[in-house]
């Protein structure tokens, strides 16, 4: 895909799509022209504040295979749950609801019995969802899921689900993303990274090699002096999801929750300065 640059204002924030690669499930960009501070907060809001949905809540009605209840439970809590309609699901604790109803959850059933003398693999495929949009994600039609538990003949697991809102601050299982990071300074002209050498007056370019997001900055001249006040405003983006949820909506969402937090300190600000007027 072709780089899509993005300005907000003249002298604002920069942003540069580098590449969207569905198979990997990875979306890279550059964002410019704004502080360290403001690219970290980024980060941690797409790791641990984007909402998804997540099994929460499990009912054991019959279990005779060889993992307990709370095993069981764990496997099925960790498993990635498609949530791209996240806005028409409310959180359970501002839904109106006394427990939780189908505004705030989605019901999620499993009945599997090994009839044969063969082991019978139970994976998420076997999960029956009650919404259209909200399931266990597959990557294809041939992908039989996450396996839950493994049943030889006989055995027997019956069991009822209850999916939730959430987000990775409150369980790591609600967090749309494997990994989000992003690199600055390239060339190392700001000295914010102290290079190992095995071996003492060896070539440092041949024990770190400049990344490739080296080529999208100029290299520094070896007589050009430090400078002790420079800052980083260039950070480049790679952002990696767990097929919950289609990366550039990750972004985006983050971005609107960090907008929507820098609002509210800047409306809390102002009463206060009204007050003190």
């Amino acid at each position: 895909m072709d780089s899509l640059d993005i300005r907000f204002q003249e002298t604002g924030p920069q942003v540069t799509i580098q590449s969207i690669n569905p198979e990997e499930k990875s979306i890279s960009f550059i964002l410019a022209n704004t502080d360290l501070s403001i690219a970290n907060a980024l980060r941690r809001t797409m790791i641990a504040e984007v909402p998804t949905m997540a099994i929460d809540l499990v009912e054991i009605e019959q279990n005779s295979s060889v993992l307990v209840d709370e095993f069981i439970a764990h496997r099925l809590g960790m498993i990635p749950l498609t949530s791209s309609s996240m806005s028409n699901i409310n959180y359970t604790r501002d839904c109106n609801c006394t427990k939780y109803c189908s505004l705030c959850s989605v019901e999620l059933t499993l009945n599997v019995r090994c009839e044969s003398d063969r082991n019978l693999d139970v994976t998420a495929r076997h999960l029956v969802s009650s919404s259209e949009t909200i399931k266990p994600y597959l990557e294809s039609d041939d992908d039989p899921g996450v396996t839950i538990v493994k049943l030889k003949r006989g055995q027997e697991l019956r069991l009822t689900c209850v999916a939730k809102k959430g987000t990775a601050k409150e369980h790591a299982k609600w967090s749309p993303v494997t990994a989000v990071a992003f690199e600055y300074d390239p060339h190392n002209r700001l000295r914010h990274t102290n290079y190992w050498q095995e071996n003492v007056g060896t070539n440092l370019t041949e024990d770190w090699p400049v990344g490739p997001n080296g080529q999208f900055e100029e290299e520094p001249a070896k007589d050009v002096p430090f400078d002790y006040a420079a800052k980083p405003d260039r950070f480049y983006f790679t952002v990696e999801g767990t097929g919950v949820m289609d990366p550039k909506e990750v972004v985006v969402t983050a971005l609107k929750l960090l907008q929507a937090k820098v609002a509210l300190v800047k409306m809390l600000l102002g009463q206060i300065h009204e007050t003190d007027r």
